[in-house]
């Protein structure tokens, strides 16, 4: 019998703007590579309020507010390339609670030093384009999160006065 596969419990934060551009980060030491903001869950800790700490620990955004929480998990697996270690050694790859949250103010507002720092640098991109920057290997939950989120983009957008 195979022992079942464990998943790194983790969030994954939309953050858009307006003209409903998403905020992306290019991961230190893997140029050209972009993803969301994201982050683990730590033992005990309810995911909404993971996805508030790791949004300010990653890109120092604390006044976003809270769009929507998509409701089921997303999976992803690690590459049997990626050599993982320590506490990482055990998981298979990363379930993900979603969030979004509408943020209008420039991606130079960002603060990337807050904690360890994850990106070299932050940028507003349509939400389509990520696809095209994303690591391979989280290539299809990423598909998956552009086509939930952009109708609840298009859709908060519509009702902002």
């Amino acid at each position: 019998m195979t022992p079942e596969k464990s998943y790194r419990p983790n969030v994954g934060i939309i953050v858009f703007n307006r003209k409903g551009e998403v905020l992306v980060g290019e991961r230190l030491g893997v140029p050209d590579s972009w993803q969301f903001p994201q982050g683990g869950i730590d033992d005990g800790e309810d995911p909404q309020a993971a996805a508030l700490r790791e949004l300010y620990e990653e890109v120092g955004i604390d006044d976003a507010v809270l769009a929507y929480v998509h409701p089921e998990w997303l999976y992803y697996d690690f590459p049997p390339s990626l050599k993982l270690s320590g506490k990482w050694a055990s998981y298979c790859g990363q379930r993900q609670r979603w969030f979004a949250f509408y943020w209008n103010y420039p991606a130079s507002n960002c603060k990337l030093d807050v904690h360890d720092r994850e990106f070299r640098v932050v940028q507003f991109m349509a939400i389509d384009k990520t696809l095209d920057s994303i690591v391979r290997f989280k290539r299809e939950v990423y598909q998956q999160v552009v086509k939930i989120f952009t109708p609840v983009i298009r859709e908060y957008i519509g009702k902002l006065p």
